[in-house]
Parts: C-alpha cells; structure tokens; sequence
C-alpha cells in the first residue's frame, strides 16, 4: 500500500506556511503548519516528516505551540523537540496522553504514522514571542484540549481545526457540534483580522469565514432538533441532512461519520432537558 505524499511552502503577510498532503486508497488528506515571530504552530504528521524537514530548517524556531493533541498535529514533536530542543507548549489536560506510545486506529496510522512520545509544556492563557503577546484561547469541540491562538500585535488567529472547512458533512466520533457552535461565537468575540487554519490554510476572509461556518452549524443544529421532536430516529435524521455516503467514512470503520453530528447535537439537546426537569 503506497501512500503519495506531497509538501509544498508559501509565504503569508509574514508568515511561513508549510503544507503537507498524503493521498491513500482515493482518500486525500493535507495539514498546514505555520511559523510566525519565532512560533511555530503545529507540527505536522509523522508520516510526512521527512517532507517537512527542509522546512524546518529554515525556520527560526524558538517554541511550538500545539492546537490540540491528534497526530497530524503533534507528529513531528518529538523530532523537533529532539533535534532543536524548543519547548513543546499545549493545553495540560493531553500532556500525560502524549509523553505515551501513541494510541488510535490503524487507518490513522497508516495515514499520520506512529506519533512518537514528546514532553510537552502546559501553555498559560498568554505567552510571548519575540515582538508579542499571544492570547490562547479555549476552543473544544473538534478535541476536548483544542485551543487557537491569537497575535494580538498582528490580528493573526492560528484556529487549528476549528474551521477545516465551511459546510462540515463528516466528524469524528469524539466531536461536539454543539461545543465547536459554542467555541465559534466565544472566538468569534475576539479582535482578529486574518485566520490561518490547519487544513485549509490561509482563509483571506477569515472573520466571514468562521461565521458562516457558525451559521451553517446553527442551521444543521436547529434542523436535527425539529427533526427529532417530529419523532425520526438518529439514522433517519442522518439520511434527511446527509444521505451521502463519504469514502472516509467506511476508510475509518466509522470514527469519521455523518451520525456523529446528530448524535452531538441529540446528546446536548437531551442533557439540556433532563436539566429542566
């Protein structure tokens, strides 16, 4: 089984993009890492390492900064913490999950490889960089530990996962739809001008972008809560809002599925009720 890996590099109002992209089985997938000011934010899958590497060596990199704990983003952590010695920064509750052998499926490791251990660092609200002062601000949803950080010199909002891509149809089993809604406004109230995201990169329009990704998700939210009152089934409501049948979908067994997006929806929906009662 051979995987098709690409990498390509682009520079951004200042900031150093890298792009990794690996094709299997008709399923493609790609991550972005971004350098900024001395940070480096994400780190890239371990099945792309070496892609990355020209990369990383022409950055100047002082710290890394960890969206979250899922292997596309923390891949190459232990590399960069072993070759450059720079403090791996990331939310407290991930850091004993990661100084371990990584732990996920095999279709995840065949397309990310094996996350080595790394020692990471609980990142604080803020941190500083060479000429700023980053807020990090607490944006679960895609993962329980996702943050975003935010240049608060530049306007620059490094989101991670957050957006991916405006009309979501698949999530993964441990999502929130509601929780990403909620990260979404929180963020949302913050002063940014551009939005880099770990998958679709630079979005010129970013503050739009991340509305409308807002308004699709209320939308998708309000139509799953009607459905339900009406009487439908979780499976029902899958195949009204998403008859499509996605290739990720039977690639992961499952973990990526459009029920997981009714499933998140009901789950808050009816906690919110027993709440009431």
């Amino acid at each position: 089984m051979i995987a098709k890996k690409s990498f390509t590099t682009e520079m951004v109002n200042g900031v150093q993009t890298g792009n990794g992209t690996i094709s299997l089985l008709n399923v493609h997938m790609n991550v972005y890492v971004f350098c900024v000011d001395g940070v480096l934010i994400d780190t890239g899958a371990q099945s792309i390492e070496k892609e990355f590497w020209p990369f990383f060596n022409d950055l100047e990199i002082d710290q890394v900064v960890v969206t979250h704990y899922h292997e596309d983003h923390t891949g190459c952590a232990a590399f960069l913490q072993q070759k450059y010695q720079v403090p791996i920064l990331m939310n407290k509750m991930m850091i004993d999950y990661c100084r371990k052998k990584a732990d996920y499926p095999l279709y995840r490791k065949l397309f990310w490889g094996r996350r080595k251990p790394f020692e990471g660092t609980e990142i604080g609200k803020t941190f500083a960089s060479r000429h700023a002062i980053w807020d990090v601000i607490e944006t679960p949803g895609h993962s329980k530990d996702h943050l975003s950080f935010l240049n608060r010199q530049t306007g620059q909002l490094f989101t991670g996962d957050l957006y991916c891509q405006p009309r979501t149809k698949v999530v993964l089993r441990e999502e929130s739809v509601p929780a990403i809604i909620h990260s979404l406004k929180h963020v949302l109230t913050h002063d940014f001008e551009e939005v880099y995201c770990c998958h679709s990169g630079f979005l010129k329009k970013g503050r739009i972008a991340l509305q409308r990704k807002l308004d699709y998700l209320l939308e998708i939210q309000e139509k799953v809560i009607t459905q339900y009152k009406e009487g439908k089934t979780p499976y029902q409501i899958k195949e009204s809002l998403f008859p499509r049948n996605y290739p990720i979908t039977k690639f992961s067994q499952g973990e990526w599925d459009s029920i997981h997006i009714i499933n998140s929806v009901l789950l808050k929906y009816d906690e919110e009720n027993i709440a009431l009662k």
